[in-house]
């Protein structure tokens, strides 16, 4: 039930970021995210950068609930 959350958190706030980024470079595709230093007006763009960091923030949350899980099944 929480991995579902999280899923649906981390959807969300990709989505926001693709469209936070569309607004500053046009033609950003998804696969532009994983590499947005390609561009120099997302590499400088602070608002950008902080919703980027709230997408890797809720991804590193989730990977800790899932290490704690499968911690938690693996001692049972």
């Amino acid at each position: 039930m929480l991995d579902k959350l999280f899923k649906e958190l981390i959807d969300s706030q990709q989505e926001k970021l693709l469209n936070c980024g569309r607004q500053i470079v046009p033609r950003l595709t998804t696969d532009d995210l994983l590499q947005p230093n390609d561009f120099a007006e997302l590499e400088l763009h602070p608002y950008f950068r902080y919703e980027e960091g709230i997408l890797e923030g809720l991804r590193t949350a989730h990977m800790a609930y899932l290490s704690l899980q499968n911690e938690q099944e693996g001692s049972k």
